[in-house]
């Protein structure tokens, strides 16, 4: 495999991960002036797109190693599902 093959490669599994992290930003910057709330969290947006990135990222690689390849649609599930929780957390949802 050439490097420009291992570099395609890499750049399409971790793409997924940038865009839904990036899109969980973008839609919580854009819903979020609809609801008003109490706190701001303590992260900034920065830190935060990069924390739900390295989550995203965490849950691709397992899935590739539970299912053995790539792409299952039950790993994009659970990344949509651990990046919004991620988010939830770190704006403590909880306390809301």
């Amino acid at each position: 495999m050439t490097a420009y093959l291992l570099a395609d490669h890499l750049l399409n599994f971790i793409l997924p991960a940038a865009a839904v992290a990036l899109l969980l930003m973008l839609l919580a910057q854009f819903f979020g002036r609809f609801y008003k709330r109490k706190r701001a969290s303590s992260y900034s947006w920065r830190a935060q797109l990069g924390i739900i990135f390295v989550v995203n990222l965490a849950i691709l690689v397992a899935g590739l190693v539970v299912f053995g390849v790539d792409g299952k649609m039950a790993t994009y599930a659970a990344l949509v599902v651990g990046g919004a929780l991620c988010h939830w957390v770190l704006g403590r949802g909880w306390k809301a």
